[in-house]
């Protein structure tokens, strides 16, 4: 039996290893790991990120994050590129994992519309703020930010629990005018789940501040979106991740065309870093039954801390 569960751990340890020394090594070390009279060319940079957004894609999955989330802070703190072209680039990254699982999900009525139109409406307005506040703002200051942020979601994620049917005793005035409820069939439990949620004015709110920080970092914000949709509004655990994506779609779009209306979107970046984190999300879905995700959770929470502390630090000019 130990020797049947060291084969399932070793896949996790091979495509999360790397990344975790990576993120250890001092970036003195890593400098002077090159030639100091040879210049890196531009397309080995542009190959490492393809690499890099590769494994990204399939930690990603086996974590349950999106990979906006990793990728902004650590291509923001180990590659040469401007955190502006990153962000732009990570609001990319977010947006086509979200775009792709997006009309499947509405097939089988998991991703409700009259639950995710209200929410991103308010996100979408509010991740443009957030864009433009960012691009306003010093390289600097954003990457303090950045670091403050991806500690705050680290510590996010490690408190926030999951309800698969939470209980909701009587929708609020606004769910019940807009209709916010559905059904769908649950083939775990060979039952047709129905649902409502409450508490709407709160996570209308919560949902301008989640899509500001999301715009103003470039990052996707499922980290937040599953909470408060499961855990604040009550509904099912399945219907939340699904009306996430959907969400993240339409406030992700949003942002998107600040970057790209501001030169902030470049090509050189955006597609390998697309490609890689693409391709990697479909081999880390077929590994998603092979490994233990709980591991993998852990030490992309660990990634995310040191990659936040990094931001920090770089942040302060350190």
């Amino acid at each position: 039996m130990r020797a049947a569960g060291s084969n399932k751990l070793l896949p996790v340890l091979c495509t999360v290893l790397p990344a975790v020394i990576l993120l250890l090594l001092p970036p003195d070390l890593l400098a002077a790991s090159l030639p100091p009279a040879a210049p890196t060319a531009w397309w080995i940079w542009v190959l490492l990120l393809f690499v890099f957004s590769f494994f990204l894609g399939i930690v990603s999955v086996l974590a349950g994050v999106g990979g906006g989330v990793l990728f902004v802070p650590i291509v923001s703190s180990f590659f040469p590129f401007h955190l502006d072209f990153v962000r732009g680039a990570g609001l990319l990254v977010a947006l086509s994992g979200a775009l792709s699982a997006g009309p499947s999900l509405l097939r089988k009525g998991l991703a409700d519309l009259k639950l995710s139109l209200p929410l991103s409406l308010i996100g979408s307005v509010s991740s443009i703020a957030g864009a433009i506040a960012g691009l306003m703002m010093s390289a600097d200051s954003v990457q303090l930010l950045l670091g403050i942020a991806i500690i705050s979601i680290a510590a996010i994620m490690m408190k926030a629990g999951k309800s698969g049917y939470p209980e909701v005793g009587e929708s609020d005035v606004i769910a019940k005018a807009l209709g916010i409820s559905g059904s769908y069939y649950e083939p775990t439990i060979d039952e047709t789940v129905n649902w409502k949620v409450h508490r709407t004015p709160v996570g209308l709110v919560l949902f301008f501040f989640i899509g500001f920080i999301g715009g103003m970092f470039g990052m996707g914000a499922g980290w937040a979106n599953v909470p408060v949709l499961n855990l604040l509004m009550g509904a099912p655990l399945k219907v939340a991740v699904a009306t996430s994506g959907l969400v993240l779609s339409m406030n992700g779009a949003a942002a998107a065309w600040i970057y790209l209306y501001k030169g902030a979107v470049l090509p050189l970046i955006a597609v390998p870093a697309v490609g890689g984190v693409m391709l990697g999300s479909k081999i880390g879905a077929r590994m998603l039954t092979k490994v233990n995700t709980g591991s993998v959770r852990i030490v992309v929470i660990v990634m995310m801390v040191i990659a936040g502390v990094r931001s920090i630090i770089k942040g302060m000019g350190l």
